[in-house]
């Protein structure tokens, strides 16, 4: 038993990332706009070769503005982000940061620094609330995880428990309510303080007391950064900029919410 399931994690550990952790050019923060524009890009998934999820896809999300992403399940929306993140590079086109090529652009300074993610289901770790706070700026003293806990609305129910910021949470965090956990997920986000943010249904699993909690440290988060929101509704994307519908890997419409709500009922 031993042996089989270590040569599983073997396999996992040698194998050679297709793309490197390390390596590349930094934009220093004082100049990092957080300019992203995607250019004629088309990705399949390496796993999924005969499937196009993005077939010549072109937008631009402009430095310090919200930009959402609507559209049924399927339609490309998570790959974007992942493709902003990195995770992935695109088969053809090219995605830039700042007019750099993101390929040009080292992925741990990307992901550590430049790009704040808050997903649907945050993953927390069976450590203190302060350490799963302090994981997105590992050089974070308790004072600014303190006051990010506070941006992020996280900071009067964290005191409520008899241990405060050192209560451990269970593994992924089950001792927190949903909403709990997302706003620790938002704290860690802020204490990062990146220039980008990505938003991946990050309101979608909660109940509406929860959400209008959640959305209020969201809006304080999202202030002067570029963000990237991915929705299924469009009520919860109401303060956006610009919203794009992703449909088959394209953009097939673009406008502001009143304007988007308007052709929908004309």
């Amino acid at each position: 038993k031993g042996m089989s399931a270590g040569g599983r994690v073997l396999e996992y550990t040698s194998m050679k990332p297709s793309i490197p952790m390390k390596g590349g050019d930094t934009i220093p923060f004082h100049s990092l706009f957080g300019d992203i524009e995607f250019k004629n890009v088309d990705f399949r998934y390496p796993t999924r070769p005969d499937q196009k999820i993005l077939s010549n896809f072109s937008i631009k999300i402009p430095a310090g503005q919200m930009v959402a992403l609507v559209g049924s399940s399927g339609g490309g929306k998570s790959t974007i982000a992942a493709l902003v993140e990195r995770f992935y590079d695109c088969d053809s086109g090219q995605i830039t940061l700042d007019g750099k090529n993101l390929k040009s652009l080292d992925p741990s300074w990307l992901r550590g620094r430049a790009i704040g993610y808050i997903s649907q289901e945050p993953v927390l770790f069976a450590n203190s609330i302060l350490e799963n706070i302090r994981y997105g700026r590992p050089s974070a003293t308790n004072e600014e995880v303190i006051e990010a806990a506070k941006a992020a609305n996280a900071h009067t129910f964290i005191s409520w428990f008899p241990s405060g910021y050192s209560t451990v949470l269970g593994e992924r965090g089950v001792t927190l309510s949903g909403g709990q956990r997302q706003r620790i997920a938002i704290a860690r986000a802020i204490v990062k303080q990146p220039s980008i943010l990505i938003l991946d249904e990050a309101t979608s699993a909660l109940d509406a007391e929860s959400e209008k909690i959640v959305q209020e440290a969201l809006d304080n988060v999202c202030k002067g950064k570029t963000v990237l929101v991915i929705a299924h509704r469009l009520s919860t994307i109401r303060h956006a900029n610009m919203i794009a519908v992703i449909s088959g890997g394209k953009v097939v419409e673009t406008g502001t919410h009143d304007q988007l709500k308007n052709k929908k009922e004309g």
